[in-house]
C-alpha cells in the first residue's frame, strides 16, 4: 500500500545519467559539387562494402518492444501498463551474479526522467509493472547490484537485439497513440543508408542518411538537405535510433508538410572537428543527388553539435540557409561585420530546448540573449514546458524545424504551449523550505552537503505514471549538496529521500506525515484533476478542522479524529448535518486522510464549486478495535455529541481505503442501514453467510466499490468481492477503474467521485 514496501535499492553515484559537457566548436568547411550516380556506385565500394545500407528501425511495430521480456500487462482493464518479466537465471547468465538486486532503468519519470524501477520476486521471475505510459518512445536497460559497495552492472536482454550503437544496454519500446502519431511507423516511408566518409585510410566515419519516399538519383533538380550533428557522449545513428528521425521524416513528407529532403546525420565526436564539415557535406554530395548551395543546405545540432553549428554560423555565414540550435550555446563572440551577412543570407535560425530541467536551458537563455544583441534575426521556440534535455524534446524540435526550411512559413513564434525564455534561478542552498515549486510545476529538490560523501542520493516518490514510486537519482553540486528538477503535473505528493540505501525526511520540507516519520508532502496545482482540487482557495471560504476526543474501546483510553465542518457551519442549524466517517489504510492512521491524503483542499474546492452538500467529515482511528463496536457506540456518539451532525441512517456515509474498506463492509454487514451511504476503495472480503442482504439492500442508499488497475495489489480481492455480492444480491456500483496501483493517487480520485454522490436525490445515478 505504500512505497516502503518496496525492496530497499542503491545505486552508484552518476550511474546511468546522461551529463553533458559544454558546448564546443566547429571548424571550417568548403564546398564541392555533387557528381551523381556514377560517384554514388564509386562510393559504393568504399562504404563499408556498401554505400547504400539499409538500416532496420529501432522499434518493430507501434506498442511493442524488441524485448521478449517486456510486454503490455494482460487481462488488466487499463492499456498501456507494461510489465518487465525477467527470469533469474537469465540475470545469472548474463551478468554472473546470482544474488544481486535487479532494477529497471529507463526514462519513466515526469518529463520523461532517467529513473529506477525495482524488481520483485514473482516465482523464477523478477517483475516491475509501470503505466500507462503516455504515447512515445521509451528507452530502458536492466542493473543489477551484488553488493551495496559493489557496482552496478547494466544489461540488455541477450535475446534482444542491439537497438543503441553509442548505449549497447539499451533497449527499447514505442507506445502508439494519440500525441505520437507523427513518431510511427508508416507504410511506403523513406530509407536509411550508411555512409562511410573522410580521405584515404581516413574514410573511417560513418554518417546515416535518410532519403525521402520516392527517392530519385537521377533527378534534375537537386533534393535540398538537412545536416544534422549529435550531442557529445551520443552516435549519429541514435537520431534514428532514440530520435525516430526516419519515422518523423516520413510522416511529415507523406503528409506534404515537409519539403521532400535528404537528411544526413554525421558524426560531430570525430577528434578533428573539422572533419564533419570538411568531409562529410562533400562526401555527401558526392553520394547523393542533394545540393550545394546555401538556400537548399540546412543544418541543426544538438547540445555540442549545436555549438559546432554556431561557429560554423559565425565563421561561414553563407553556408547554410537554415540552421537549427536544439538545446545548444556558444561562449565566443560573433562578428558584428558578420551579422549582417548572416541576416542576408540565412533564411532561418531557430533556438530550441526543454524545459528548466534541460542541463542546457540557461546556456540557451544566453544564446538568445546574445543573438539577439549582436543583431542576428533569430526565433525562438520557446521552452518545452514538458520534457527537459532529452530525446523526447530533440523529437519535437526536429519535426518543427523540418517543417521550417526549404519552403515558406508564415507563423515564426514558437510552438504552441511553450514558454518564454527567461532566466532560471533557484535559491541559494539552505535558504527556504523545500521543495521549491515554480510557477510552471518544476519541483526542484535538495539534500544539503552532510551527504557529500554519499554515493547515491535518490527522491523516492509517487511521481511516476498513476501515482507509482520511481525512485530517481540527484545530482551532486560542486559544494557536495545535491539536487534533482522534475516537471510533475498537478496533484498532491509524497516523497522520501534514499541516500545510499538509507532512508532520510526532508529537512528542509515542514510537512510531517506521523504514520511515515521520513515521507515529506507537496502539492502542485494544475490543471488535472487532482491538481484542480488541491488548488488553494480563499481563506473565508476554508473549511474549519478540528481534532475530536473521545473514549475507544480499546482499554477506554482517549483517542482522536479529525473532524472538516464547512466554512460555514452553523452548531446551532436547526437541521442536523449529514456527516461522513472516512476511514484511513493499514500502517495508517487517523491523520492520514489529512496528511497525505489533503481531504480538507478537495472538501474546500469541492464545496466551493457548490458540488456537494454541507456536511462534516469525521476521520478516526480504527486500528486495534472491533470497528463496528467502535464506530457505532463509541466514534458515532462522539461526533453527534460534540457536532451538529445527523444520527440518521440515511444522513450518514461511511467509506474507507484497503484495510478501512474492511472495515467499513463489515461494519455494513453487522449494522444494515446504520449507514445509508457506504464507499470501499481498493476492498476485499466477501458477504458472509449471517448478512442480512434485505436490510443491507433496504437501508443502504448507494454502495460503490473502487479500485485501482492490475497494480493495485487488492485488484483481484475487489473482483472477488464483486463476485460475492452479485452471488448475494446485494445491490452496488463498481465505479471505472481508476488508472494507478495501490495508492493515495487512486483513492484521492475515488473521494472526489463519491463525495458529490452523498446525501442527493441522484445517488447512485
Amino acid at each position: 500500500m505504500c512505497p516502503s514496501c518496496d525492496n530497499t535499492e542503491v545505486w552508484t553515484r552518476g550511474e546511468s545519467m546522461a551529463m553533458r559537457s559544454q558546448p564546443g566548436t566547429t571548424p571550417r568547411r568548403r564546398r564541392r559539387g555533387r557528381r551523381g550516380r556514377t560517384a554514388l556506385a564509386a562510393v559504393a565500394a568504399a562504404t563499408l562494402g556498401a554505400a547504400t545500407l539499409v538500416v532496420v528501425p529501432s522499434a518493430t511495430a507501434a506498442g511493442v518492444s524488441a524485448d521478449p521480456w517486456v510486454g503490455e500487462v494482460p487481462n488488466n482493464p487499463i492499456s498501456d501498463v507494461y510489465r518487465f518479466t525477467v527470469p533469474a537465471e537469465a540475470v545469472t547468465a548474463a551478468t554472473g551474479i546470482e544474488d544481486g538486486l535487479v532494477a529497471v532503468h529507463g526514462n519513466f519519470g515526469p518529463g520523461k526522467a532517467w529513473t529506477t524501477l525495482n524488481t520483485g520476486g514473482n516465482g523464477p521471475n523478477l517483475t516491475a509493472t509501470i503505466g500507462p505510459l503516455e504515447p512515445g518512445l521509451y528507452y530502458y536497460e536492466y542493473a543489477v547490484r551484488p553488493a551495496v559497495d559493489q557496482d552496478v552492472v547494466t544489461f540488455r536482454n541477450p535475446a534482444a537485439p542491439q537497438e543503441v550503437t553509442s548505449k549497447p544496454t539499451y533497449s527499447t519500446l514505442f507506445v502508439s497513440g494519440p500525441g505520437a502519431e507523427w513518431l510511427e511507423d508508416v507504410a511506403g516511408g523513406g530509407e536509411l543508408h550508411a555512409l562511410a566518409y573522410g580521405k584515404g585510410v581516413r574514410r573511417d566515419h560513418e554518417a546515416l542518411v535518410w532519403t525521402p519516399p520516392g527517392y530519385d538519383a537521377d533527378r534534375r533538380e537537386p533534393y535540398p538537405v538537412l545536416y544534422l550533428l549529435q550531442d557529445e557522449g551520443q552516435s549519429p545513428r541514435e537520431w534514428a535510433e532514440l530520435g525516430r528521425l526516419g519515422q518523423i521524416m516520413d510522416n511529415l513528407t507523406l503528409d506534404g508538410d515537409a519539403e521532400p529532403m535528404v537528411v544526413v546525420m554525421g558524426d560531430s565526436a570525430v577528434e578533428d572537428r573539422a572533419r564533419v564539415t570538411k568531409d562529410l557535406v562533400p562526401d555527401a554530395e558526392d553520394a547523393f543527388n542533394i545540393s550545394d548551395e546555401a538556400s537548399g543546405r540546412a543544418i541543426a545540432g544538438i547540445g555540442d553539435g549545436a555549438g559546432q553549428v554556431l561557429e560554423n554560423l559565425a565563421l561561414k555565414p553563407r553556408e547554410f540557409g537554415s540552421v537549427g540550435l536544439f538545446s545548444g550555446s556558444y561562449d565566443q563572440d560573433i562578428n558584428r561585420g558578420r551579422v549582417k551577412r548572416i541576416n542576408q543570407s540565412t533564411d532561418l535560425v531557430r533556438l530550441y530546448a526543454g524545459n528548466v530541467t534541460d542541463p542546457a536551458y540557461d546556456d540557451t537563455v544566453a544564446l538568445l540573449d546574445t543573438l539577439t544583441a549582436a543583431g542576428v534575426d533569430v526565433q525562438s521556440d520557446g521552452s518545452d514546458p514538458v520534457t527537459g534535455g532529452t530525446w523526447d524534446t530533440w523529437q519535437k524540435n526536429l519535426h518543427d524545424f523540418a517543417q521550417r526550411i526549404f519552403q515558406d512559413v508564415d507563423d515564426e513564434g514558437p510552438s504552441e504551449g511553450h514558454l518564454p525564455f527567461v532566466e532560471h534561478e533557484l535559491p541559494a542552498p539552505g535558504t527556504t523550505p523545500t521543495p521549491w515549486i515554480d510557477e510552471n510545476g518544476v519541483v526542484t529538490f535538495e539534500v544539503g552537503p552532510e551527504f557529500a560523501d554519499a554515493n547515491n542520493v535518490m527522491v523516492w516518490g509517487n511521481f511516476g505514471p498513476a501515482g507509482s514510486w520511481p525512485r530517481t537519482p540527484m545530482v551532486q553540486q560542486a559544494d557536495g549538496s545535491w539536487r534533482l528538477s522534475l516537471a510533475v503535473e498537478g496533484g498532491s505528493y509524497y516523497y522520501k529521500f534514499v541516500v545510499d540505501g538509507v532512508d532520510h525526511k526532508d529537512d528542509g520540507n515542514p510537512t510531517t506525515v506521523f504514520s511515515e516519520p521520513t515521507w515529506s508532502t507537496f502539492t502542485v496545482e494544475g490543471d488535472t484533476l487532482r491538481g484542480r482540487y488541491m488548488a488553494d482557495v480563499p481563506a473565508e471560504a476554508q473549511g474549519e478542522v478540528s481534532v475530536m476526543t473521545y473514549p475507544s474501546t480499546a482499554g477506554e483510553q482517549p483517542r482522536s479524529a479529525y473532524v472538516w465542518t464547512p466554512p460555514d457551519y452553523d452548531a446551532d442549524r436547526a437541521e442536523a448535518y449529514p456527516v461522513f466517517y472516512l476511514m484511513h489504510g493499514g500502517g495508517q492512521t487517523w491523520t492520514d486522510w489529512l496528511e497525505v491524503g489533503h481531504i480538507d483542499r478537495i472538501l474546500d474546492n469541492l464545496y466551493l464549486q457548490d458540488e456537494i452538500v454541507p456536511m462534516v467529515v469525521v476521520m478516526p482511528n480504527g486500528n486495534g478495535v472491533n470497528f463496528p463496536t467502535e464506530i457505532t457506540t463509541r466514534i458515532a456518539p462522539a461526533a453527534e455529541a460534540q457536532f451538529n451532525v445527523s444520527s440518521e441512517g440515511d444522513q450518514r456515509a461511511l467509506a474507507g481505503l484497503s484495510f478501512g474498506s474492511g472495515l467499513t463492509l463489515s461494519t455494513l454487514w453487522a449494522h444494515p442501514g446504520e449507514f445509508g451511504y457506504i464507499g470501499a476503495m481498493s476492498a476485499f472480503g466477501g458477504v458472509p453467510a449471517s448478512a442480512d442482504v434485505q436490510a443491507i439492500n433496504e437501508g443502504t442508499e448507494l454502495l460503490r466499490v473502487y479500485s485501482g488497475d492490475v497494480q493495485d495489489f487488492t485488484y483481484n480481492a475487489t473482483l472477488s468481492l464483486l463476485a460475492s455480492m452479485d452471488n448475494a444480491g446485494v445491490e452496488h456500483e463498481f465505479a471505472p477503474i481508476i488508472p494507478g496501483p495501490h495508492s493515495w493517487d487512486v483513492w484521492q480520485k475515488a473521494v472526489i467521485d463519491f463525495l458529490p454522490r452523498l446525501f442527493t436525490d441522484g445517488a447512485g445515478a
